[in-house]
């Protein structure tokens, strides 16, 4: 059995990540935080967008408490329209992040769930914490990438091109030495 210092652990944990990755928005202007970076859209305030409306759905649908507000369709909240501000989206997933934090402290982590998206849908909140946790750390590890492209802030906020801008060029172009040198070696 799993004992309540575990589910702190955990919740604790999802509570970082959630600030770390909010974190990446910090200093940045309304274009870069809806630029799409990727060819797929990807941009940091949709990130937000999308893990508000699934943490709703996993830590509200889930377990019988829904969060009280119109959650965006499916396929239209990896991005903000022209008509969500950055406050409003923001204020959302904190208020998202507060339900789900009233729903992890009121259920014990065997509290069963239904997730009607998923194969196996009977759950407990303890598999949905490690799920969600897992998928939000997959999110802030896209937003680290997104906001180094965008001005180079690295991990905490620390910039790469700051402190020792050459350590990270000399990096970075032995890196692409070796992915040319064995990128033009012969195979088989």
């Amino acid at each position: 059995m799993i004992s309540d210092a575990e589910k702190t652990y955990l919740h604790d944990d999802l509570r970082w990540i959630r600030a770390a990755t909010l974190a990446k928005l910090d200093g940045l202007g309304e274009y870069d935080i809806r630029r799409p970076l990727t060819a797929t859209g990807t941009n940091l305030l949709g990130l937000i967008k999308h893990l508000a409306a699934w943490e709703a759905r996993y830590f509200g649908e889930v377990f019988a408490r829904p969060f009280p507000e119109p959650l965006p369709e499916r396929g239209t909240d990896m991005w903000a329209t022209e008509h969500e501000t950055r406050a409003e989206v923001i204020d959302r997933y904190r208020r998202v992040c507060d339900h789900s934090d009233a729903t992890i402290t009121a259920l014990d982590l065997d509290a069963p769930g239904h997730v009607p998206w998923w194969p196996s849908p009977e759950v407990t909140l303890f598999k949905v914490l490690v799920h969600f946790l897992a998928e939000n750390n997959r999110h802030a590890g896209h937003a680290d990438i997104l906001r180094e492209q965008l001005d180079g802030a690295v991990g905490d906020g620390e910039s790469a091109a700051s402190g020792e801008p050459a350590f990270w060029e000399n990096r970075r172009a032995e890196i692409e030495r070796v992915a040319k040198a064995v990128g033009q070696a012969p195979t088989g």
